[in-house]
């Protein structure tokens, strides 16, 4: 336990000043409320519980495990702040910042997650590997399956929100229906996939302990985290609202795309690990 906190406090310190430096690097003219300092931390601390989590049960090392826990905060905001540029109107958020304060991120922490996760102790066993254990068309039925179940998710969380958050977005510029599903279908629902299977690679539970615990690690880093700091982006009663929606939805599709992917039946899985690694 003492090391785990050890690990905990050194990645909370590195996500914070990495993120110092990259807002002065790219600065964003988006009004950050009084009081958000604290839910900063915490929203800093909730991502690093995550990140260590998953480095303690990834039986990858080196720059493999280093690239792969920057990988999953570089991705979601990215897409994220995607969405944000196309949506947020009012708001002046230049493309430099949508890409580029993420990726100043992940630069400067990659070397030092080498550094705090660089001596993990080796599992015996390999984690399963939803890609090399499947066919190519089990791949790509899983994975259209997946985009399009992210997409549903969306509309329906969003559907069932709108009537509460309809006065703020009508002073907002909303894309077309059409438009939108596909960002959602062909942007963010693949980009999203990608980071579960990740993290339903590096983490290695079966069945519903797998299912749960993707699901809580990408609505952590896809939703509660952003969605905790008070902004001059949402209103606060727009914010909640968001955060509603955001957490169910992104739950539940985090838990189907490990379901769906995930360990298969006991005897089948046996057999896998009877086969070749190549590593």
């Amino acid at each position: 336990m003492p090391k785990i906190a050890l690990k905990l406090l050194l990645t909370v310190v590195v996500l914070v000043i990495a993120q110092m430096i990259a807002g002065i690097l790219i600065p964003v003219r988006i009004q950050v409320a009084d009081h958000a300092l604290p839910w900063f931390l915490i929203s800093n601390v909730l991502v690093a519980a995550i990140l260590v989590f998953a480095a303690m049960r990834s039986d990858w090392r080196g720059w493999q495990l280093a690239l792969a826990l920057s990988a999953v905060p570089l991705v979601v905001n990215v897409v994220n702040n995607i969405e944000a540029k196309l949506f947020l109107t009012s708001l002046e958020i230049s493309w430099a910042w949508v890409v580029g304060f993420p990726l100043i991120t992940a630069v400067l922490t990659t070397p030092l997650w080498m550094l705090i996760f660089g001596r993990q102790q080796e599992y015996a066993d390999l984690n399963y590997r939803p890609f090399q254990f499947r066919s190519p068309g089990q791949r790509l039925w899983r994975f259209v399956l997946s985009a399009f179940a992210y997409a549903c998710l969306y509309f329906l969380a969003g559907t069932m929100v709108f009537p509460f958050i309809r006065d703020f977005y009508a002073t907002q510029t909303l894309p077309p229906t059409g438009p939108l599903f596909a960002l959602q279908l062909f942007v963010r629902g693949p980009a999203y996939v990608a980071v579960c299977l990740l993290l339903v690679r590096m983490l290695g539970l079966p069945g519903k302990k797998g299912a749960l615990a993707v699901g809580l690690a990408f609505v952590t880093v896809n939703g509660i985290v952003q969605l905790l700091i008070p902004t001059g982006a949402f209103p606060d009663y727009v914010r909640w609202a968001h955060f509603c929606e955001v957490v169910s939805s992104n739950f539940v599709f985090g838990a189907f795309v490990a379901w769906l992917w995930g360990t298969p039946e006991p005897d089948s899985a046996a057999h896998s690990r009877l086969e070749p690694v190549v590593r």
